[in-house]
């Protein structure tokens, strides 16, 4: 038997995705789902990474988070910055855009993600340096991306 054909693919709209996620992480359970969207490259990447959320009780800047912004939509972007009860989102892939969010709108955390089979915890040392290396180099920024999608696209191609 074909094993393939065992494995089911259901897509769900992101306002019922990310009510479930919701709860389960509200239940204190981890959730892991695959990556969608480009804002985060190159440190996520679509279709290849998976994400593991962690409910949050603590949030720091550089912190990857699941955000359901006022406007209405949810965002995984990282913490650029803290101010009381303000929290200041950014992609990684993001040049300018910045979105705004109350601390009680971070609805769980990035713990790790999983590529290839391997597991990154994102709170490790070397991957927060990364992160903020990434951040001081926001001016050029544009041409970074540029250079990572050619090397991504070269590597994919082979």
């Amino acid at each position: 038997m074909n094993q393939s054909s065992d494995i089911h693919k259901m897509i769900v709209p992101n306002e019922v995705m990310f009510s479930e996620i919701t709860a389960l992480l509200a239940e204190g359970k981890t959730v892991t789902f695959h990556a969608k969207g480009n804002s985060m490259y190159p440190f996520i990447i679509e279709n290849r990474d998976c994400i593991v959320l962690e409910h949050c009780s603590h949030i720091r800047k550089g912190d990857i988070v699941l955000a359901h912004l006022p406007e209405g939509p949810y965002v995984l972007h990282r913490i650029r910055s803290l101010d009381g009860e303000n929290v200041t989102l950014m992609g990684d892939g993001n040049l300018r855009a910045t979105e705004q969010c109350r601390r009680k709108d971070i609805i769980g955390k990035v713990k790790y993600l999983i590529r290839d089979g391997k597991q990154t915890d994102c709170d490790a040392d070397a991957e927060r340096r990364k992160a903020y290396i990434w951040q001081q180099l926001l001016p050029i920024r544009r041409y970074l991306l540029k250079i990572c999608r050619i090397i991504n696209k070269t590597k994919t191609s082979k």
